[in-house]
């Protein structure tokens, strides 16, 4: 009897010594504030399972043998960054006739492979509005799990639309009876979608309110949804508690939109003043992808964009930067999204600059992308700031990013969680 109470004694004492408590803490040079624009100097940052429990300043910390330091002594620090528009099954320097032939299973590797990259690039929270088969969601439980690395992922599952309209794949001949799988048509085939989405695991909804840059045989101002069918996505998403994303370039679906109830308008190209007035009345989020125009222009042709998508993006760029200044003068609610995919993914940051150039400050274009898109997501007690009590979602830049903004294209320093996925000091 005494052996056994010394055996399961001795095993006891072995699995508290494997499991003993350990704390990190990260020090840098500055911290900035995104809520107030404020650079604290000399913090010091303690993180106990994934989760920030102190913020000081001036202090060096008290280490056991299994806490960790992180000293950063020449960085600045963050909150992880957000965008609020990728799809990361797609890869722009692919020809688009040579995506058409990728399953699935290719589109989900794809995905994984990118995740990485744009956790790596400083975004450790993104939302992928639209991929065939739930590879996403797939890619999302993958990193949920630890299976993969990635950032935390809202994933809407396939895109609603309507038959024949953006969301549809229209360049496949019609003997082959191909339709999208988000397609759907009326009210209530259009619930019965959503729920689909839902039932596979979407955390997020996304339906095409107008036609598209990219898709065949769409015009970019011309609305699909009615409005019915808008509300009725609207409100089955709302009763789960999924934020929905509407694409839309034309004035009309844009109001229509906002009035269904979205929660964010992505591209909203060509804003007049009544679509700036009901966004502003509704709370309506706008993501407006204003980088990508140079790269689809400059590479294009080359990676196979019909001479048809190129004549729209000269549409529609012009249009849309114009937009974005009008309404960050208004004060309409902007997140950070860039449509990652259209531009190769990793570099979602090089959209803040275009932010700042067309109306925005340093410190509006970082909030658009932390404080903001966490409040779309309904998040904004847990992400988008360093505070106690948030995620340890960090990042770190060489400099202050609100007197030079293209810092945040060269990101040393990636935390997510609590651990560490990128550290070059």
């Amino acid at each position: 009897m005494k052996k056994h109470l010394l055996s399961a004694s001795i095993t006891l004492l072995c699995l508290t010594s494997l499991n003993v408590h350990a704390v990190t803490y990260v020090s840098a040079k500055a911290m900035l504030d995104v809520e107030n624009g404020t650079l604290i100097q000399s913090p010091l940052i303690t993180i106990d399972n994934g989760m920030i429990i102190s913020i000081e300043r001036n202090k060096k910390p008290t280490l056991t043998k299994t806490d960790k330091l992180i000293d950063l002594p020449a960085l600045t620090l963050l909150p992880g960054l957000m965008d609020m528009h990728v799809h990361l099954t797609s890869d722009p320097t692919v020809p688009r006739s040579e995506r058409l032939g990728q399953s699935v299973p290719r589109m989900a590797i794809k995905a994984a492979h990118f995740a990485k990259k744009t956790l790596e690039a400083g975004f450790t929270t993104v939302r992928n509005v639209g991929a065939e088969g739930y590879s996403v969601i797939a890619v999302r439980d993958g990193i949920n799990a630890g299976d993969i690395v990635g950032p935390r992922i809202w994933a809407a599952g396939p895109a609603l639309g309507i038959t024949g309209g953006h969301c549809d794949n229209n360049r496949l001949p019609p003997e082959l009876k191909y339709t999208s799988t988000g397609i759907a048509d009326g009210p209530w085939a259009a619930r019965i979608k959503v729920r689909e989405n839902i039932k596979y695991g979407a955390n997020a909804i996304k339906f095409c309110a107008t036609g598209g840059v990219f898709s065949k045989g769409t015009k970019v101002g011309v609305q699909q949804y009615s409005f019915e069918e808008m509300k009725a996505i609207v409100d089955e998403a709302h009763m789960r508690d999924l934020p929905v994303a509407a694409h839309a370039h034309g004035t009309s679906g844009i109001k229509t939109a906002i009035k269904a109830g979205v929660d964010s308008v992505e591209h909203a190209s060509f804003l007049d003043d009544e679509a700036i007035a009901l966004a502003k009345k509704h709370g309506t989020w706008l993501s407006m992808d204003i980088y990508n125009t140079e790269y689809t222009l400059s590479f294009g042709e080359q990676n196979g964009v019909d001479e048809e998508n190129l004549n729209k993006e000269r549409q529609v760029s012009k249009k849309q930067r114009d937009s974005f200044s009008r309404a960050v003068k208004a004060g309409v609610k902007m997140v950070f999204g860039t449509d990652a995919a259209i531009y190769p993914h990793g570099d979602n940051a090089k959209q803040f600059s275009r932010m700042v150039e067309f109306g925005m400050t340093e410190l509006q274009a970082i909030q658009a992308s932390t404080i903001n898109s966490a409040k779309l997501l309904k998040m904004d007690d847990q992400l988008g700031q360093i505070k106690i009590g948030f995620a340890a979602d960090l990042i770190a830049v060489k400099g202050n990013p609100l007197k030079d903004i293209a810092l945040l294209e060269q990101i040393p320093f990636v935390m997510k969680a609590g651990i560490i996925y990128k550290e070059n000091k």
